[in-house]
């Protein structure tokens, strides 16, 4: 195994993190937001009213997405324990 190897598997997995918790992060970044934005114009500094939405967000996200996450990240490691004989040598 070389450090070309390592630096490739650290990179898919560095990538397959980043495309995996993209759109949550994207979900609470809207939420987040959102809740701003009515805190600003409504005048009420409330802190779980902030809090409260995004978790709820996240949680549906996860629902619907989910399986299109864990999919990534199987498909991850299906590449990465396929390729393990080239690792040992």
């Amino acid at each position: 195994m070389t450090i070309d190897d390592v630096v490739q598997i650290c990179n898919r997995g560095l990538y397959t993190i980043c495309i995996t918790a993209a759109p949550v992060l994207l979900v609470s970044l809207v939420v987040g937001l959102i809740v701003s934005i009515f805190q600003t114009a409504t005048s009420i500094q409330e802190q779980t009213l902030t809090f409260v939405p995004k978790v709820l967000a996240i949680f549906v996200a996860i629902i619907i997405l989910g399986h299109w996450m864990l999919n990534n990240m199987v498909e991850y490691m299906i590449g990465l324990w396929s390729d393990f004989s080239l690792y040992i040598r």
